[in-house]
């Protein structure tokens, strides 16, 4: 429940511009433009990936209205409101994509410069898995040419050695990294998806 929550709360975010806002309220800049949102209510969400923790998500999701469609090499059973389909398209119909699955062979890069291409415009991901998931330099250029229209983040692809301490003052940083946070409609959080009192 608690990775299940972080991730509707980086779509959220993303999609109500609410990091932007903050920064403007905190600068007593009220002003509303650049801050058009969308409506998740009626929005496709693919969930790649359900086990326990794409089924929270497809839930939370549901719960704002949206249409749930769902890929996992072993299906679960009995899932209600869930359309099962074929990644390829899952990638194609989803206004909003999340990963849920475990970084293997298979899926490291399930998200490179093939999955890309198959995605509608200004897509948002999602990614509170594992960072291999997604091939960092293929979804910097999917940023760059606006394939990508919000990434949410709580993994990093090279995040070994960098997550979980303080590199602040570092001369040297992650240069993949700084390019994605570079862009407005990226969101990263340190891998503290789980990071809850509960859990």
């Amino acid at each position: 429940q608690a990775i299940a929550e972080h991730t509707v709360a980086l779509a959220l975010a993303l999609g109500r511009h609410l990091i932007k806002a903050n920064k403007r309220a905190h600068d007593f800049d009220f002003r509303l433009n650049e801050l058009v949102g969308f409506n998740f209510n009626g929005k496709t969400v693919g969930i790649v990936g359900l086990g326990d923790i794409g089924l929270a998500v497809a839930n939370i999701f549901k719960g704002l209205g949206c249409k749930v469609i769902g890929h996992d090499i072993q299906p679960p059973k009995n899932v209600i409101d869930i359309e099962m389909t074929e990644l390829g398209e899952l990638l194609r119909r989803s206004d909003i994509i999340s990963l849920h699955v475990p970084l293997t062979e298979q899926t490291r890069h399930i998200i490179n410069r093939e999955a890309i291409s198959m995605m509608k415009p200004n897509v948002m991901l999602i990614n509170t898995s594992r960072g291999g998931l997604i091939d960092t330099t293929a979804i910097l250029d999917a940023l760059e040419n606006g394939k990508i229209g919000y990434l949410g983040l709580d993994v990093y692809e090279f995040e070994k050695g960098l997550f979980f301490q303080d590199h602040e003052h570092d001369k040297h940083k992650d240069v993949l990294l700084k390019k994605l946070i570079a862009y407005p409609n990226v969101l990263i959080t340190p891998h503290q998806a789980f990071l809850t009192r509960e859990a």
